[in-house]
């Protein structure tokens, strides 16, 4: 009899319709409220996506999972409140969860003796918190979203359960060590990441949209084109690169397509009546190169009068020796025709933040014109070591993209491209610290508030050496050096300013995005250290960005 590997994991949903996405151990049907999808199977892993139509706008359905028409899900002896699919009411507040970064090493000893890197230093899951706050009742206004922002699971960082599985399989004396390189592997990290049984609980209740980050391929993944360059001699990466592609498309990228966008997306329609499709994927993993040539990762989608538009920062990068740019041309055009006025709310979502620190923005921006010859070519190569070893990677490092988007910020919050929002949120992780920064682009004809809010580490909090060189960059010191390094390399100036109002913050987080008409607010909980299941959250912030 089939049962359940992963999920269910409710994705995408709208006023009618829902997708649930789910992994088990053979081939069989898989339904949900009365739709049915059959497995599709990938080097021995067997994948569905049902999608769930003629649903009622803002209600709360339950719903099970049957596998050749047996209930797998929930399981009789489960204890949690019933999975639930709540379908959108266009005309309610949204409250939109968000974070980044979250190592899946277990919480009960002995990961503190086993994992090196641990040293004590995880804390508590952020988004498992979040869960229980969910679970036992202490927390009244559940997140309608959940956005994970980058690094679902880390290659290079497994649990020793995973670290066990790499080395009974081959010689971790060799590159690249206990990091995983293969399908098989890649489906174990996202195992370890999602199999916890609170957090099966939570994205089988609250909808799920995702983007991946360099971890989910590879510490300082498409940095530069020297790395590129380097990684492509490394017989182990090829194979790396097809799994990491394949293995995010699965699991992380189908479930953010809407069902229309499903049906018009060339991949799904392949492999959508189920079967052995691994030969569509090794197609589609050998277009998808390290730049995603003829792939386009980004997404955007409406909750009714709030559109939120995801800028995949990674795969589609532009790293020529002239020419640095965050987005291919091909998926800038498609970003830009959808990042306009006429919404109550745009959400902008990038998982490298657009705003770091001002300091930290001049260093970067210093960084690649240094990077390109403006010292000379012995700084160059020191340089380039400087920025893998600091990761210097962020917008403020692509000069020629972070002007093109704060144009086009600009034009829209002045009104230039459809009537101006209400807010302009920009959400991203990746920093392993949580801020927000308030943007004043000097021009009189702007008329929406712009901030960025980043919240990272869900969990994989920084070190004290760490926390500290992040407290010097928001000092004013810091910010003069970052500005006299700048013009000495003639690096371009930023052509706005912004100001962090919050932050930083360092502990486990998770952020939250509250809209209510033309009223938003931004949020930061951080986990309480406590003993026990019954853990809680703590209110870092709250702060009103615009009504």
């Amino acid at each position: 009899m089939p049962e359940l590997v992963l999920g269910p994991l409710l994705r995408f949903t709208s006023a009618t319709e829902a997708t649930v996405w789910v992994e088990v151990d053979e081939p069989c049907s898989v339904e949900v409220l009365g739709a049915t999808a059959p497995t599709f199977s990938v080097e021995g892993h067997h994948y569905a996506l049902v999608v769930v139509d003629g649903l009622a706008p803002g209600r709360e359905q339950p719903y099970e999972v049957r596998l050749d028409g047996v209930v797998v899900w929930p399981d009789a002896s489960s204890t949690f409140p019933p999975s639930v699919i709540r379908t959108l009411d266009e005309g309610a507040p949204l409250t939109m969860a968000f974070g980044s970064c979250r190592v899946a090493v277990p919480h009960e000893p002995p990961w503190n003796l086993t994992v090196d890197e641990a040293d004590e230093g995880f804390e508590h899951d952020a988004l498992r918190v979040l869960a229980q706050e969910m679970i036992h009742g202490h927390r009244e206004n559940w997140p309608d979203y959940l956005l994970l922002l980058g690094d679902q699971i880390y290659v290079d960082l497994g649990s020793p359960t995973t670290r066990a599985f790499i080395r009974s399989r081959r010689d971790t004396d060799d590159e690249p060590g206990e990091e995983a390189v293969d399908y098989e592997e890649f489906s174990q990290l996202y195992r370890e990441a999602w199999s916890d049984p609170v957090l099966r609980w939570l994205f089988s209740t609250v909808s799920v949209g995702m983007i991946w980050d360099d971890h989910d391929m590879g510490d300082d993944w498409n940095i530069s084109r020297s790395w590129v360059e380097e990684m492509d001699e490394k017989p182990w990466w090829h194979e790396r690169r097809r799994a990491g592609f394949i293995a995010y498309w699965i699991h992380q990228h189908v479930g953010n397509l809407s069902p229309a966008e499903l049906e018009e997306n060339e991949l799904w329609c392949r492999i959508r009546d189920g079967g052995e499709v691994t030969d569509a994927f090794d197609d589609f993993a050998r277009s998808a190169n390290e730049t995603a040539d003829g792939v386009r990762w980004s997404h955007a989608r409406d909750f009714g009068p709030i559109r939120m538009v995801v800028i995949e920062t990674r795969a589609g990068r532009v790293l020529e020796a002239d020419r640095r740019r965050m987005v291919d041309d091909d998926s800038w055009s498609w970003l830009t025709e959808r990042i306009r006025g006429d919404v109550d709310h745009l959400v902008l979502v990038t998982t490298d933040p657009y705003l770091l620190m001002p300091s930290l923005h001049d260093l970067e921006a210093w960084s690649e014109r240094v990077c390109a010859g403006a010292w000379g070519k012995r700084w160059s190569d020191r340089g380039e070591k400087l920025r893998r070893d600091l990761d210097f990677d962020h917008w403020a490092s692509f000069g020629e993209s972070f002007a093109e988007l704060r144009d086009l910020l600009r034009q829209v919050a002045s009104g230039r491209r459809g009537v101006a929002p209400a807010s302009i949120s920009v959400l991203s992780g990746d920093v392993h610290h949580a801020y927000l920064a308030e943007v004043d682009f000097g021009d009189p004809d702007v008329r929406s508030p712009v901030v960025q809010a980043v919240c990272s580490p869900m969990r994989n909090p920084l070190d004290a050496k760490e926390r500290r060189v992040i407290r010097f960059a928001a000092s004013r010191l810091a910010q003069g050096i970052g500005w006299l390094l700048r013009k000495t390399s003639r690096a371009p100036t930023p052509g706005m300013s912004w100001e962090v109002v919050e932050g930083p913050w360092f502990e486990n987080q998770v952020g939250t995005l509250h809209v209510d008409g033309r009223h938003a607010e931004v949020r930061l909980d951080k986990t309480l250290p406590a003993d026990g299941e019954d853990r809680r959250l703590e209110r870092v912030f709250t702060r009103t960005i615009s009504g």
